[in-house]
Formats: structure tokens, sequence, C-alpha cells
């Protein structure tokens, strides 16, 4: 075997790092029994086709550099091919506000210091000093992130849910009750509950990471769809038992960043934080923050390849001695200190629940925009590019790849539509803040790359011969 391809089972855990998380179960949790139809739904009519697709688009010659940039730009041209990088970068400054709502909320719970999560500047601030250390990390290397994802992986995301489950079953084989949550809600969704679409979409993001690797891994024809419908089911397992648990024993309103901890408190501990529940808390909030290293010079690789090309200032394209765009890294940190702010001052009379709601909402409109423009540039290569070179193709041919580009594309425009219901968990006026945020924040994410484009990105690009 080639020393330098990838195992099955590293690939699998490269993959699973970049997605499965917890902080989003309490989000599931609010669907009660039908986030099983969800995690179902997105799973098989979102996940996959974006592997796939992602796989054969990354496989062809000449589009692995760039990444969606190159997938994306070399059908629909330069214009939607950096908006889109930009979309998919920008959904991660959102992103890394809400994992670290997450963190806040959670470690303010188990600490007894609510004032961490009500106060909007002491939260602002804790959110703007989590992001900046643990950014200024990366300067030296990724090295210290590769070890933060092992065992952030392990020690912060499976430890966790699988001791959650023991205690459920413990719960439930003691005769404790089952919240209305999770029974009253029917199987399949209705009416406003059709906006917890867009949370479930969010609990896949960030497959499409690996998929440039896939000349890498070994026996990819065969090996790659495998570990797809495994990643797939593993992915909708932890995540139904981990959204299914917060559900079932807590009563009344759940929390969107407390939710984890709240359910930890009533399996262990009759409501009080006892030493155990503090010790997962903290592993599931280191788990976080290894997900958030792991992601801040990922999405940055990208804009740096797109710099290369003139459509950024050229200070964007260097890197420092250990191969870290620091410039970009420093852009970045500026925007997730503009979105913490918007986000949480933005919020503050309807408390952190939605702020965190609409950070959420927020990461998979921009992500799923993406997404649109990456499935519409899939079909051109499988109608009008069928001749360019590729090592690997979606399974079942022309029919089999339009099957599974048209399900993707539905179901994001679907999220996208969905995201503008005001989820049941918001009151009247959470709600009206929560939709005026959402749309002025989309309209102006949508306005800016092809406005930086246009005055920039066509005057500097480097035209090849």
């Amino acid at each position: 075997m080639d020393s330098k391809k990838l195992s099955k089972f590293s690939f699998f855990s490269m993959t699973a790092s970049l997605f499965i998380t917890v902080y989003e179960y309490p989000t599931f949790a609010d669907s009660g029994k039908s986030l099983i139809f969800f995690l179902i739904v997105c799973g098989l009519l979102w996940f996959l086709p974006v592997a796939l697709c992602s796989a054969e688009m990354a496989s062809i010659d000449g589009y692995d550099k760039g990444g969606i940039y190159s997938w994306v730009g070399d059908n629909l041209g330069d214009k939607f091919g950096f908006t889109a990088i930009f979309f998919q970068w920008f959904q991660v400054t959102v992103g890394f506000v809400t994992m670290i709502y997450f963190i806040i909320g959670t470690l303010s719970t188990v600490l007894n210091v609510p004032e961490l999560n009500n106060n909007a500047l002491l939260k602002f601030s804790c959110v703007v000093v989590i992001f900046w250390v643990i950014t200024l990390l990366q300067f030296r290397g990724t090295g210290l992130t590769s070890q933060l994802a092992k065992y952030g992986f392990s020690l912060g995301i499976i430890a966790p849910v699988l001791i959650m489950f023991g205690f459920f079953i413990k719960y439930l084989l003691s005769g404790q009750p089952v919240s209305t949550n999770f029974t009253k809600p029917s199987f399949f969704p209705d009416g406003n509950s059709l906006a917890a679409l867009t949370s479930f979409v969010l609990a896949y993001m960030g497959v499409e990471a690996s998929a440039p690797h896939i000349n890498d891994l070994e026996n990819s024809k065969k090996n790659y769809p495998l570990i797809m419908l495994v990643l797939v089911v593993v992915g909708m397992v932890l995540s139904t038992i981990g959204g299914s648990i917060v559900s079932v024993v807590l009563q009344g309103k759940i929390n969107s960043d407390t939710g984890v901890v709240d359910a930890l408190r009533v399996l262990i501990s009759s409501g009080h934080n006892s030493f155990l529940v503090i010790l997962l808390s903290f592993l599931v909030s280191f788990g976080v923050i290894a997900q958030v290293a792991s992601w801040i010079v990922s999405p940055t690789e990208g804009l740096q390849y797109v710099a290369t090309k003139g459509l950024l200032p050229q200070k964007y394209a260097k890197k420092n001695k250990f191969s870290v765009p620091t410039n970009l890294l420093i852009l970045q940190g500026i925007v997730v200190t503009f979105w913490a702010a918007v986000l949480t001052f933005g919020s503050r009379k309807s408390g952190g629940n939605v702020s965190f709601e609409t950070a959420i909402s927020l990461t998979v409109l921009i992500y799923l925009s993406a997404y649109v423009l990456f499935f519409i540039s899939y079909f051109v290569i499988i109608y009008r590019k069928k001749g360019l070179k590729r090592s690997y193709n979606v399974p079942g041919g022309l029919a089999g790849k339009t099957i599974v580009a048209a399900c993707g594309l539905l179901i994001s425009v679907a999220a996208i539509v969905t995201a503008f219901i005001i989820p049941d968990s918001l009151s009247k006026s959470a709600g009206h803040t929560y939709i005026m945020l959402l749309i002025v924040s989309f309209i102006v994410t949508l306005i800016i790359p092809l406005a930086f484009y246009k005055f920039y990105g066509e005057k500097h690009k480097i035209v090849e011969e």
C-alpha cells in the first residue's frame, strides 16, 4: 500500500471531526421526536449529495486547488466563484460565534455565573477573548490544532455522549417521566416546526471539507461512498441520541446554549451541579473549543488561493514561516468580533436564546447560498462538460448524478426558505428581533462579495495566458 495514502479509518476520523458536534443538541431537542425525521432527511438528501458531488468535482483535473472557488468559478465565472468561496468562509465567521455562545452558556451554568450569558457586554468580551486567544495560537502552525482535534473529538464529543446515554438508560429504567417536549410534536413536522430544517442542515456542515483529499484515499472509488454512508449513519445516530436525551428529560422551555448541561444535571444529580456534571460540561466545552481551533485556519486556505489570483489584496496571499496566512487570520478575527457585537448587542433585550438562534440560522443561510451555486455548477459539469477527466464519479450514471444533485439543491433551497420562519421556541417579541436581525444580516452578506468583486476583483484579477 502507498504510504502516502489515507486509510479508511484516517479519512473517516478526519471528516467526522469536522462536522460531528454536541452544541446543536438543544436546538434539535426543540423538535421533539420529529428530530429523527429531520436528521434522516438531511442526512440522506443533503449530506450525501454534498459529499458525493464534492468528491467528483475535487477529482477533476485542475479542480484540486481553490476548493469551491474552482468548482464554481470554472463553470459559472470568477464572480460567482469568488462569491461562493466568500460565503463558505463568511458562514464560518458567524459559526464561530455560535460555537462560543455554547461554551459560554455551558460554563456560566455549571459555574453558577449567569452574568456570563446574560450580561451583553460580558458575553461579548468572553466571545472576543476566547476566539482571539485560539486564533493567536495558530500563528506558529497547526500542530496544536491537530492535537486539539484528536483529543477534542474523543474526549469532548464521543465520551460525553456515551456517558449521557448510559445515564439516560438508567433514567428510563427508573420510571422517570418522558417530557412532552419529545412526545407532543408529531414525527412528521408541519407549520412553524418546518423552521427547524435550517438547524438540522447545520448538523452536517463541513463534510465537503475532506473532499479535496479523495485522491489520497486508498481505493477511493470503492471506499469513499462507503465511508460517507457510514458517516451519515454515525452522524444521525449520535445526533439522534443527543437531541432525544435533551428533549426527553427537560420539561418546559429548552435553552439553546445551556440545554446540554441542563440535561446532564437532570440525568446525573437531580438538577444540581455535581462533580461529574461539571467535569462533563468542561469536556463538552473542550470539544467545541477543539472544533473552533480546527476551523480557524481551514476556511482561510481557499481565500489565500483566491488572493494569489489577484481577487484579494496581495498581502492576503502571504504566509508566515509556519505556512499560516496570518493576515487572513487577523481579518477573520476582526469579522468574528463584528458578528459577536451585532448578534450579542442586537439581541440583548431578548436574552441569549435569540442571539444563538439567529447565529445558527444566519450561518446556514450563508453556507447554503454557496451550495446553491455549487449544485448549479455541478449540473453544468455533468451536462455541458461531460468530457472533463475525473478519477471519481457519483454512482448511477447521468440519471444518478442528476437525482443526487437535485436532492441536494432542493433541500438547500427549502432550508433557506424555512430559515425565515420564526422558531416556536421564541416569544413574539423575540421572534421580531430574530427576523429583523436575520434579514438585515443576510442582505448585507449577499451584497458584500458582489460589490467587492465589481469594484476590486475585476480590476486586479490576474489573467492567466
